[in-house]
């Protein structure tokens, strides 16, 4: 029989104080991970600066072609100030670097946080950097894709003839901008829930009891993190948010499933140990 992936109380805490630091260790930890974390952002930075323009004509593309199925004119975004559009560029930089570096970013976020895991626990720490970061992206895709020209079609439908839409470009930054990093916040949700459950707080039975009231959650967190106060929005954020904890719950499921019955083969281990010894005793008793 394979040997159950889950170590005695006495390996456990001798595995955990291994991954202990000292407080000052823990801040040169700390100091390191924030200095390479900015290190992969600025290079990421300058690089998407330097094609800030194309990124910019990327995003604006949903708008584009909503304006025209509405016939609203010639679709145009403007600026208000001789400065705007080079702090629309440096904005643009510095939000499309987080999302380029984002793998690497939460790579040293996780290498920090696995100091004080259990060592089978820090070895799943490249895995959950590159996935924090793919969902990450995914979920700011989701929202390219799926969201946008639903969300600037119910906008744009307050426009006409008469009443022409004039976009800054700031303006229309700013909420793309929010928009893909809500979507791209609420994605990372099926990847905490795992990680909860595999350090023990969570298990897939209290989740789901708890679902009902995460519904609820979910159409109050989209109407708080979307920054329209649209509807559509809202339903487009909440809908993925309750897709994704259900199928967290799956994930919840297996993680749970797999500790238990370890737990369950050590501790069938460990009574075999117990009655081996008491056989031992008893035979002594009899000799």
């Amino acid at each position: 029989m394979a040997k159950p992936d889950v170590a005695g109380p006495e390996e456990a805490d001798a595995d955990l104080e291994g991954g202990r630091m000292p407080f000052l260790s823990h801040l040169r930890e700390l100091r390191d991970r924030v200095r390479n974390a900015a290190i992969a952002f600025m290079l990421a930075f300058f690089v998407c600066w330097w094609f800030a323009g194309d990124i910019y004509d990327w995003l604006k593309k949903p708008l584009y072609h909503v304006w025209d199925v509405k016939k609203l004119g010639t679709p145009h975004v403007v600026f208000g100030k001789l400065t705007e559009p080079f702090w629309v560029d440096m904005s643009i930089g510095m939000w499309a670097g987080i999302f380029a570096a984002s793998p690497l970013i939460f790579y040293q976020f996780w290498r920090f946080i696995a100091t004080g895991l259990y060592k089978r626990e820090r070895r799943v720490t490249v895995s959950f950097a590159v996935f924090s970061g793919v969902f990450f992206c995914c979920g700011a895709l989701f929202c390219y894709y799926f969201v946008f020209e639903n969300l600037y079609g119910f906008l744009l439908g307050y426009g006409s003839k008469e009443l022409e839409p004039m976009i800054m470009m700031q303006d229309y930054l700013d909420l793309t901008r929010d928009m893909m990093l809500a979507f791209g916040a609420v994605f990372e949700l099926p990847l905490l829930i795992y990680f909860l459950a595999m350090v023990g707080l969570v298990t897939h039975r209290g989740l789901w009891k708890f679902n009902r009231w995460f519904v609820v959650i979910a159409f109050v967190v989209g109407a708080i993190l979307t920054p329209s106060p649209d509807v559509v929005s809202q339903i487009m954020m909440a809908t993925p948010m309750i897709i994704l904890y259900n199928l967290s719950i799956i994930f919840a499921w297996r993680v749970t499933l797999k500790r238990e019955r370890a737990a369950a083969a050590l501790e069938a281990s460990g009574g075999e140990k117990r009655t081996r010894a008491e056989r031992g005793d008893d035979d002594d008793d009899d000799a």
